[in-house]
C-alpha cells in the first residue's frame, strides 16, 4: 500500500504554536513487556505511562498498586512521564464522578506531574472494561453528550485532555458523520485536544472501504494535536490488526512526516505490546526485538529532528543544561 499524501512544502503552510512544551520522541511504558525490555536504559525524551495498569483497585485504599510508585519515581528521574488512560469509562454512560477516570486516573496524572493526559475515544462501563476496537457512535446526539463530559473531565484533570482516535473493524451503528469530522467537532465544542494514533488511521484505511488518509488528515484540526502514537501491526485471516507487535510501516512514517510538518505536538510515542489484544498476537521478546524497537526510535527521532531540530527534544535540552552546569 502506498499513501498518496501531498508532501510538497507549499501545502504545509506555517506550523502552529505549541499547545504544550515540546518533549520529543518517547515510548509507551507498557507493563506487558517489562520482563524483557529495559525501559530504564532507554534514551528517550519521555515515557507514556498506562495509568490503568498500575492504578489501585477501586474498592481498595491505594492509589497505586504496591511497588509502582518507586518504579515510576526512578523512571521520572530520566525523562518526563505522560499519563495515558485506556479504560477510564470516560465516555461511558454512568456518572462521570464514579468512573475510574475520575477516581484514579485524575489523581494519578497529577501525581505523575503529567503535562497532558490522553484518553481513548471508546465506550465502557463498570461491567465491561475490555472495550478494544469499540468506537463511539459518530452522531450529533453523542457529540453533544461527550463534549460536555470531556469538558468537565479536562477541568478535573487541570491539564490538556487529548482524545485518541480508534482502530476499528466496523463503525458503531447510528453514526451520522465520519470519525474525523466527529473529532474535529468534539474538540471545538469541548475545548479539548487530539492525540492522533497514526497506526490506527493506517489500519482503518486498510480495513474500511472508502477510507481516505488524506481526507482524514485534511478534516481533523492539526493545530489541536497534543501528541501522537506510531506502531506496527499484523495480518490475520485477511484483516490487518493494530497489535503493536511489528516494526512501524513505511506508510506510518510517511504520515508522521506529513503531520509534524503541519502541527506542533508535545510528543510522539512508540507502542509495543505483549499478548493483550488477541491470542494470535506475536509475543514480543524474541531475539532481535530490542533492536527492532531501537531502530524505530532512531527513525522517529530522525524525522522529529529533521522537522524541528534536535535541540527541540527534551533529552537534548537536558544534556545541554547538564553540560552548562558541569
Amino acid at each position: 500500500m502506498t499513501l498518496d499524501l501531498d508532501m510538497s512544502p507549499t501545502a504545509a503552510g506555517r506550523q502552529p504554536e505549541p499547545i504544550v512544551e515540546p518533549l520529543g520522541i518517547g515510548i509507551q511504558y507498557n507493563p506487558e513487556i517489562l520482563d524483557w525490555f529495559p525501559f530504564e536504559e532507554c534514551q528517550v525524551d519521555a515515557f507514556e505511562v498506562l495509568v490503568d495498569s498500575f492504578m489501585g483497585v477501586l474498592d481498595g485504599p491505594y492509589l497505586m498498586l504496591p511497588g509502582f510508585a518507586e518504579r515510576l519515581q526512578e523512571l521520572a528521574k530520566k525523562s518526563p512521564l505522560v499519563a495515558h488512560s485506556n479504560y477510564g469509562c470516560d465516555f461511558g454512560f454512568g456518572p462521570l464522578e464514579d468512573t475510574p477516570a475520575v477516581r484514579r486516573h485524575v489523581p494519578l496524572a497529577k501525581k505523575l506531574n503529567s503535562p497532558w493526559v490522553v484518553n481513548h475515544m471508546f465506550y465502557g462501563d463498570d461491567s465491561w472494561l475490555d472495550i478494544w476496537s469499540s468506537p463511539v457512535q459518530f452522531s450529533h446526539a453523542e457529540l453533544d453528550r461527550l463534549a460536555d463530559r470531556a469538558a468537565r473531565l479536562q477541568e478535573l484533570y487541570g491539564m490538556p485532555l487529548a482524545h485518541e482516535n480508534a482502530a476499528y473493524y466496523l463503525p458503531c451503528p447510528g453514526g451520522e458523520m465520519e470519525e474525523a469530522e466527529f473529532l474535529a467537532r468534539l474538540v471545538e465544542k469541548s475545548g479539548t485536544y487530539l492525540h492522533v494514533d497514526l497506526h490506527n488511521i493506517y489500519a482503518n484505511s486498510i480495513n474500511l472501504e472508502g477510507f481516505s488518509v488524506q481526507g482524514y488528515l485534511d478534516t481533523i484540526p492539526l493545530d489541536r494535536i497534543v501528541s501522537m502514537h506510531v506502531a506496527g501491526g499484523s495480518w490475520r485471516e485477511g484483516v490487518y490488526h493494530d497489535w503493536h507487535d511489528s516494526p512501524v510501516p513505511d506508510e506510518v512514517w510517511q504520515m508522521l512526516e506529513y503531520v509534524l510538518a503541519r502541527s506542533r505536538p508535545g510528543g510522539v510515542f512508540l507502542e509495543y505490546q505483549g499478548q493483550a489484544h488477541h491470542p494470535d498476537t506475536r509475543v514480543m521478546g524474541e531475539d532481535g526485538d530490542k533492536d527492532l524497537i531501537k531502530r524505530d526510535l532512531e527513525i522517529a527521532m530522525s524525522i522529529w529532528d529533521n522537522t524541528y531540530g534536535p535541540e527541540s527534544r527534551y533529552s537534548k535540552r537536558k544534556k545541554l543544561r547538564e553540560t552548562v552546569v558541569a
